[in-house]
């Protein structure tokens, strides 16, 4: 009891900060490469004029839930973190907070973001519901499969379908599945990219990913995925009925393919992140060329 009345300002602000830590706050990388599929496919379902509300629905809730998963991902990693370097520092391996303050934390968040759901209508509530059960299930693939990149890109991906039902009030037409698809198989090259920086890390603590499972092949491999999204952000636009605009912006996407490339060639893991990074810009530049074509086009 005594302890509880001298919490003072400083000492809430400090807890504050090791939370604002623990969701990321400081690297919003992740919350970029979440919500570029989900401008996707909401300029897409929306002819290029989104709705404000739900627009600005879902960049809170891509937020919201990234920074849950974060939250979850140290919580299953708690007796894991310490033992590696890069995430040794973290605020949970390093007992600033309790793993019953992660889950809390994690808790609220996605109870914002279940919130904000119920402002769109039924059938995005009840989708949201698997996309919840994808981002809390993720963190724990790594111990089961070598493909938890997968599943990454299946939990990230889950917001195209939100978006369409969000916006149209229906299931997504072709288009939006194959923005699903290309949303999972961006994810996975990226988050591929990022494991093959810390690939000897997982190999001695016995955690699982798609750069040990591709071994020497990885970055073929990760060309191959890479091919097989431009093939279907091809499609994506054909479908959408897209024009000029969009396919400069998937030229730029594809000189960024090329880069991450050169990135990862030595396998080194500075390298490996930047690539990651880089990610960023290949969705930004496909989201250019969809805005710019739609706000290109004769009114009426």
């Amino acid at each position: 009891m005594d302890r509880q009345l001298t919490i003072g300002p400083r000492e809430i602000i400090y807890k504050l900060q090791q939370y604002a830590l623990l969701v990321r706050l400081n690297r919003p990388i992740g919350i970029f490469l979440l919500l570029w599929p989900t401008l996707w496919a909401l300029w897409i379902a929306a002819g290029g004029q989104p709705d404000w509300s739900v627009l600005l629905v879902f960049i809170t809730g891509v937020t919201l839930m990234r920074s849950a998963g974060c939250a979850i991902n140290d919580f299953a990693d708690r007796d894991i973190d310490p033992k590696v370097a890069r995430t040794r520092n973290r605020p949970l391996a390093r007992a600033s907070i309790t793993p019953r303050e992660a889950l809390m934390v994690s808790t609220v968040l996605c109870l914002l973001a279940f919130a904000l759901v119920w402002l769109t209508n039924t059938l995005t509530v009840m989708l949201s519901v698997v996309g919840a059960l994808l981002a809390v299930s993720y963190p724990f693939m790594k111990r089961i499969h070598y493909l938890p990149q997968v599943h990454l890109g299946a939990a990230f991906g889950w917001a195209v379908p939100m978006a369409f039902t969000a916006q149209t009030g229906k299931l997504p037409p072709p288009v939006g599945w194959l923005i699903f698809i290309a949303a999972v198989l961006w994810a996975t090259v990226y988050d591929t990219m990022y494991a093959i920086g810390h690939r000897e890390d997982d190999l001695k603590i016995g955690v699982k990913s798609t750069a040990i499972l591709f071994g020497e092949a990885d970055r073929a491999i990760i060309g191959l995925i890479q091919l097989v999204l431009l093939v279907d952000l091809i499609l994506i636009g054909q479908r959408a009925v897209l024009g000029l605009y969009y396919y400069v912006g998937l030229c730029a996407a594809a000189g960024l393919v090329l880069y991450q490339q050169f990135l990862i060639a030595d396998r080194e893991p500075q390298h490996c992140f930047r690539a990651f990074l880089n990610n960023n810009y290949f969705g930004l530049a496909v989201f250019i060329g969809i805005a710019i074509d739609y706000a290109a086009r004769p009114s009426g």
